[in-house]
């Protein structure tokens, strides 16, 4: 029997070569003929920590490889283009605080020291 291979989006990367990684599909519901989102979550083998969250992969059926990955990456498909607006505002936060600091400095430094003045 050949070994199936799949595409999904991968939605965590926190664990050391395994990304979890879910392949969302469309189910007919066999009584009330509505159409009802599935989603199947596959623990994936990643050896070179290649993938990251938001990455569209292909992956393949392997042996057992651990107690939850019975799967291995294949290739990153597309990688994810959007953007961690939590670091952005981290970062833009960062650099206002180090160009107000460094305002302040320069605005020292052009005063005279506050001691004894002959």
């Amino acid at each position: 029997m050949p070994k199936r291979v799949l595409a999904g989006i991968v939605t965590s990367d926190k664990m050391n070569k395994t990304r979890r990684v879910e392949i969302n599909r469309v189910v007919k519901h066999p009584k009330y003929k509505k159409y009802l989102r599935s989603r199947t979550v596959c623990h994936v083998h990643d050896e070179d920590n290649e993938s990251g969250v938001g990455d569209r992969v292909e992956i393949i059926e392997s042996e057992p490889l651990s107690k939850l990955k019975r799967w291995r990456l294949v290739r990153v498909l597309e990688k994810s283009t959007a953007v961690d607006v939590v670091a952005l505002r981290a970062a833009r936060k960062e650099a206002i605080n180090a160009a107000e600091s460094e305002t302040i400095e320069a605005a020292h430094a052009g005063e005279a020291p506050s001691g004894d003045a002959s």
